[in-house]
């Protein structure tokens, strides 16, 4: 043993750890491969009281962790991953591999490890997916991003394909050849993924199979390990439920359908049944787990136990029986020994658990996650925090917008200084932890990529006589934020105006629509869209998402949008409305708030049950965009009525200059 490891188990049992020096640095991969911590909070799960000497060492070799960029370097891509990974398949015997952008708990943020789609293809986007044959290969991505792929993605070695036009299926089913074996990994497609691309294969002849280790985990040589965060209690003042309560409900739905359990594996879903809040993946406060709950309301909780703080175990009582992440397999067994019935959603849950169920004779109940609807309907207390944490941001975003109006005439601020300073005002807020996204901040023409992300490489100046296009958002322990405001720099064209009135119309008609008890987002989504509509423009992504309490910027199942919904909008969803419009090579447009669906009174004069939206973001819309030939009396009213509004609930947290400037950005419009 040489001295160094001698040295750190001393401080290690100085300070009450029960982790000597190999078992810490094991941990400390995992907290590497984890999003950076705003705190050091993670220090407590090596002990409690943690000694200058011990902080100091595992701080060290924390640093010394993260120094690897792990294969991930946001490069174009490279021709010798293709190539290690085309050699394995051969290794395999199979003829083509399925890459898509995922992880088993099949949500938008993955961890390090997990970036399998950017470390072989360089392409950085939320979604998407490759398909590697011997002789071609494919990214497909949506409307979002097809602007970034094109420059991330190296076209010599990969088609691009618009999920729209040519969904990875159809191309499968084009480029297969008889015999050929396509393979992919079950716990990164879901049984109707499966089902579709064994369509696919039959038609061609071929075969898809799945393997047993994934074939890009065996040629990326520096892959980061599993994510190690601290888990913590999300406390009963933040979430208004026990989760005693929540799995007794859950419970019951189950009992009510003859399922003996359901298998849960998104991540906000057992945040928000356990009332735990980890950070595992970037801007989502989750621990990624899996967990298998019983109509009685008992569950059992599949997750690396280094991950859990103190105070956990205690918080879950004896109605969540604690199991490491390798039982799951044994429990889903014992569950098919049984002749279960279990609860399991083919288009949520990974096709490895269904196998796994199936094999073992299990009756498998079909329906989706119960946790989440119910989870997206938040209750009075949960709401309350929501609305005091846009209060707070709602500061921050103002001082940033007066800091743009300061800062912005003489030339010198760049996307990344924006978006830095930012972060640099929501950071000082009370509760503050972390962005609940990557700031996207466009200016000119950037913010017609709908979802760019600055990079020192395309980094730019705010030009003059343009827009400036900024959605962000944070998350803070009592609420999740997400707000778009596009500014003018300069003086905007005649164009410019017109095209961003257009985009307020669609946005105004959202915020003040009331609809009967049943109404879905999708048949909401053409108010946002006919002003635009109208002269001959459209945006190619939704009109609004729902969003979490302190969970995901992005929730399902509520959501505006073009694509057909069978949820309907229920009092207590928080949901987004940003209808927009993108002028590719010149500028984009955006207007974003977040709002409640609420419940009409009673007396409000109306034949049959009504519900509304209340707004919750609360930040000036930029009145120099605003041609008001094209707004008519009502919606004129709004704007001032919402600016008035913002004065009076964000004026309390200003002073000085930053005061006077809302004054001026919130004051009425003349008619």
């Amino acid at each position: 043993m040489n001295e160094i490891t001698k040295n750190l188990n001393k401080l290690l049992q100085d300070s009450g750890s029960s982790y000597n020096a190999t078992s810490v640095e094991a941990l400390i991969q995992g907290i590497a491969a984890a999003p950076i911590a705003i705190d050091d909070e993670w220090l407590t799960l090596v002990s409690e009281a943690p000694s200058v000497g011990l902080k100091a060492a595992l701080l060290s070799m924390l640093d010394e962790a993260a120094s690897s960029n792990c294969g991930l370097d946001g490069e174009r891509t490279q021709a010798n991953r293709i190539a290690a990974l085309r050699k394995q398949m051969s290794e395999q015997q199979v003829d083509g591999f399925i890459v898509p952008r995922c992880d088993a708990h099949q949500g938008e943020y993955v961890s390090l490890n997990s970036e399998r789609l950017a470390w072989l293809t360089g392409f950085t986007g939320s979604a998407g997916m490759a398909i590697v044959l011997k002789q071609k290969a494919a990214v497909f991505v949506d409307g979002r991003y097809t602007l970034q792929a094109q420059a991330e993605v190296d076209e010599t070695l990969f088609e691009i394909c618009p999920m729209a036009d040519l969904p990875a299926t159809d191309w499968a089913g084009r480029a297969l050849l008889p015999d050929h074996r396509l393979a992919y990994d079950p716990w990164l497609l879901t049984p109707v993924q499966v089902t579709r691309f064994q369509s696919a294969a039959k038609k061609a002849g071929a075969e898809l199979v799945p393997v047993s280790i994934n074939l890009v985990d065996q040629v990326w040589s520096d892959r980061p390990q599993d994510p190690i965060s601290p888990i913590r209690v999300q406390t009963t003042p933040f979430n208004g439920q026990s989760s005693a309560d929540k799995r007794m409900k859950i419970g019951n739905g189950l009992a009510n359908k003859d399922a003996d359990a359901v298998f849960l594996s998104a991540p906000d879903s057992i945040a928000w049944l356990f009332n735990i809040r980890g950070a595992d993946v970037p801007f989502t406060p989750f621990a990624l787990s899996f967990a298998l709950l019983k109509a009685d309301g008992t569950a059992c909780w599949f997750v690396d136990q280094r991950k859990l703080m103190s105070d956990v175990e205690n918080h879950l009582g004896n109605g969540v029986t604690i199991c490491a992440p390798d039982q799951l397999e044994t429990a889903l067994e014992k569950l098919g020994s049984e002749k279960a019935t279990v609860y399991a959603s083919p288009s949520e849950h990974p096709a490895w658990v269904f196998q796994k169920l199936e094999k073992s004779g299990a009756k498998i109940s079909v329906g989706t996650d119960p946790c989440q609807l119910i989870k997206a309907i938040k209750n009075q207390i949960e709401i309350s925090g929501i609305r005091n944490a846009h209060l707070r941001d709602g500061a921050a975003v103002c001082k940033f917008l007066a800091w743009i109006d300061q800062n912005a005439p003489d030339g010198s601020v760049s996307e990344l200084s924006a978006s830095d300073t930012l972060e640099k005002f929501r950071s000082q807020n009370d509760l503050f932890r972390g962005l609940s996204f990557p700031t996207i901040a466009g200016a000119g023409s950037n913010g017609a990529v709908v979802h760019y992300r600055v990079s020192e490489k395309t980094n730019r100046l705010l030009d003059q006589n343009s827009l400036f296009l900024v959605d962000s958002g944070a998350q803070y322990t009592d609420g999740t934020t997400d707000i778009t405001r596009t500014m003018a720099i300069g003086i905007p064209t005649p164009e410019m105006r017109q095209n961003f009135t257009l985009v307020l119309k669609g946005h105004i008609a959202l915020a003040q629509v009331k609809f009967p008890k049943g109404t879905t987002g999708s048949q909401l989504d053409i108010l946002a869209r006919s002003h635009l509509w109208n002269a001959g423009l459209d945006y190619d992504h939704g009109t609004g998402h729902g969003v979490g309490a302190h969970l995901s910027v992005h929730e399902g199942p509520q959501r505006i949008s073009k694509v057909p919904s069978s949820v309907a909008l229920q009092p207590g969803m928080v949901i987004s409305n940003e209808p927009g419009y993108y002028k590719e090579g010149a500028y984009g447009i955006r207007i974003e708030n977040l709002i409640c669906v609420g419940s009409l009174n009673k007396d409000a004069g109306t034949e049959r049950p009504m519900m509304n939206f209340e707004t919750l973001t609360y930040a000036p819309i930029d009145k120099r965009l605003v041609d008001l030939e094209i707004l008519n009396e009502n919606e004129v009213s709004w704007l001032n009525s919402y600016h008035a509004q913002v004065f009076e609930k964000i004026s309390p947290q200003l002073e000085g200059s930053d005061l006077i400037w809302l004054k001026e950005a919130t004051s009425g419009l003349m008619v």
